[in-house]
């Protein structure tokens, strides 16, 4: 049986993760990253404000806490590699009227809400939040308190990206009395070589004298993103900033793979294709970086995420009350995620719902008096139990028939006959292995979570591919 109670030490030697190289090259496709399912591809304009309206009003009746994503998209420098919606410039004036638009979108946004719905989770995500000043990260957080019930303890998730070049230890000081208490730092890579060919020029000393600061002030969980696959990059050289980041023991490691699209995203066409690593100088990368960090101590968590045996993610994925949003992963499952700003996307209830992203249009709908959501989706009840599976996969890596059939009263094996025999060349190839009870992802197939949660994916199904997703590995 896949359920039989395990020690701790047992549960935590399932969390091991084996690179296959020859798997990883048979299942090499795209995918969904599944931060959502339906995934955004699938949003339609048929859901728009009133519709938007509707639903949070009627979420009012569940009472469930909230989780607030604020999107502060300036950038005081343009980073090639990013793919994220910002505005590159050097002229800090621009914030003011984006924040006043975004005060007034809080307002609107937080008479929906019931004001006994307390904020368990908050986010800043960028672009760079900390390109702001101080009296206006103050501010941002004044007008947060007027709207909506924010926890004034630790016992929440509030959290914000930093860019290390943007944020001295008295900013780091404000913003642990703000009630921040999660902080994740953009370094992507310290070699000067790729800062130089990606734009980002960024010290090591910086960085670390970041990381000492929000420790000296007690953030509780402090996390570091990096990135392979970028120019020049290679095993020896990306092993030195590994040293590093080791070295510094933050709780968290994130290591996403640079996916090259210039096409779609126009920084990137400043970079020179024949500038990047081979894909077989990526897979080296990864393999290595995977074996670095687990043996420091630290735990795959999944989607290129790492922890510490004793983070709370770590902790969340082991009891099984791991979640996945737009921010990643997450230990607040059952809140409603607002999204705030230009391009944000939100979950209420049974559905999703994305801002304008575009700035003007954004700008407008404000201006207007109308709140900037233009599309989303509503799930049908299939949505919500295919979402539920996926969810319990590449969270926890396993899944438990009888709990799926009790929350959906369905027989898992009729309703999923397709996919399961889809799963039979999986688990030939050791990626996973079923019986009768339920499904265990396998350590090879951790890496490839994404190809077996598609196996349950009726949109892919539907379009026999994944286009506009990026590589698996």
């Amino acid at each position: 049986m896949l359920d039989q109670p395990q020690t701790t030490q047992a549960r935590m030697a399932d969390q091991r993760t084996v690179f296959d190289l020859d798997l990883i090259k048979r299942y090499d496709q795209s995918g969904p990253r599944y931060t959502s399912y339906p995934t955004a591809v699938e949003f339609n304009e048929g859901f728009d404000e009133v519709a938007y309206r509707a639903t949070c009003e009627r979420s009012n009746a569940s009472k469930r806490p909230l989780s607030l994503y604020f999107h502060i998209p300036f950038c005081d420098t343009l980073c090639f590699y990013c793919a994220c919606n910002k505005v590159a410039t050097k002229d800090r004036s621009l914030a003011q009227p984006y924040l006043e638009r975004l005060y007034r979108e809080m307002e609107m946004q937080s008479a929906l809400f019931d004001n006994d719905r307390v904020v368990e989770q908050l986010h800043w995500g960028g672009g760079t939040p900390t390109f702001i000043s101080q009296q206006q990260m103050r501010e941002l957080m004044e007008q947060t308190r007027k709207s909506f019930r924010l926890l004034d303890d630790d016992s929440g998730e509030y959290s914000i990206e930093i860019d290390p070049r943007e944020a001295g230890g008295d900013t780091v000081q404000l913003l642990r009395e703000l009630g921040f208490n999660r902080m994740s730092l953009g370094v992507q890579d310290f070699d000067p070589k790729v800062q130089k060919a990606v734009n980002r020029i960024q010290t090591e000393a910086e960085t670390m004298a970041v990381l000492e600061a929000a420790r000296k002030v007690g953030f509780g969980s402090i996390s570091i993103d990096l990135i392979y696959g970028l120019p020049f990059q290679d095993p020896e050289e990306f092993s030195r900033t590994l040293d590093k980041v080791i070295e510094a023991e933050p709780e968290r490691v994130s290591v996403f793979n640079y996916a090259h699209l210039p096409s779609r995203f126009s920084p990137q066409r400043r970079i020179k294709d024949e500038d990047l690593p081979p894909p077989q100088v990526k897979l080296d990368i990864l393999q290595m970086t995977i074996e670095r960090l687990t043996d420091a101590g630290w735990l795959y968590i999944g989607m290129d995420h790492f922890a510490r045996p004793d983070d709370e993610l770590a902790l969340a994925q082991r009891n099984g009350t791991l979640y996945r949003n737009f921010q990643g992963y997450s230990t607040h499952a059952d809140a409603d995620l607002i999204g705030l700003g230009v391009t944000s996307i939100g979950k209420v209830a049974n559905t999703y719902g994305q801002n304008q992203r575009e700035m003007d249009a954004y700008n407008a709908a404000i201006d207007a008096g109308r709140l900037a959501v233009f599309r989303g989706i509503e799930l049908n009840r299939d949505d919500e139990l295919r979402r539920d599976v996926i969810t319990r996969l590449i969270c926890n890596f396993k899944l438990d028939y009888a709990e799926v059939e009790r929350a959906w009263d369905i027989k898992f094996a009729e309703y999923f006959a397709t996919g399961l025999a889809r799963l039979q060349g999986m688990e030939a190839d050791g990626l996973l292995e079923t019986d009768a009870s339920g499904i265990r992802v396998l350590p090879k197939g951790r890496l490839l979570i994404r190809n077996i949660c598609m196996v349950f994916d009726a949109y892919r199904e539907a379009t026999q591919g994944a286009g506009g997703f990026s590589k698996v590995i």
